[in-house]
């Protein structure tokens, strides 16, 4: 099966010159998320994760599903303010800007094998900010998945980690 047949492109979207790949139409076919999760899982796996974060917000959609398939732990990575209790932040650069990510405090212990994961890879600065947090705290990241990668942005070259990916865009 071809995941990308399941996923709809919406030119100016969110603005004009932007291409957005929309898995919201892999997402309501059964038998592609099916798939999709299977072939995640076995890119995933063999990083042997103890714990699986999905970065705000499509990205909860991808590693949820994934972390009981896998039989792992599964964390939000969110804005600044989005969660409860103590939190562990990171802010990093945008291209105007600044952005702050968070985890809460207890979400990690130091050691563990944490995955990333997000619908998307494209500039690979949330993904390489997400890195950089668990880092903060001591566990190891050994990889980040996505299920789209923009080539074209090169996002790949950001991050000092494996990466995986099951489709990809050159435009």
């Amino acid at each position: 099966m071809d995941i990308k047949d399941h996923i709809r492109s919406i030119p100016d979207f969110p603005k004009p010159g932007i291409n957005f790949y929309d898995i919201s139409t892999l997402l309501a076919h059964a038998d592609a998320w099916q798939v999709t999760m299977g072939r995640l899982s076995k890119e995933v796996r063999a990083w042997q994760p103890d714990i699986l974060a999905g970065i705000e917000s499509r990205g909860f959609l991808t590693a949820a599903p994934l972390a009981l398939k896998l039989g792992c732990g599964f964390i939000m990575v969110r804005k600044k303010g989005k969660l409860p209790g103590p939190t562990i932040s990171h802010t990093y650069d945008l291209e105007y800007g600044s952005d702050t990510i968070e985890i809460q405090a207890d979400a990690i212990k130091p050691g563990q094998r944490v995955v990333v994961l997000d619908d998307l890879l494209a500039t690979g600065g949330t993904a390489s900010a997400a890195i950089e947090l668990f880092r903060k705290v001591g566990a190891e990241v050994v990889g980040v998945a996505a299920i789209i990668e923009l080539n074209f942005l090169k996002g790949r070259e950001k991050l000092d980690v494996p990466v995986a990916t099951l489709v990809s865009y050159d435009e």
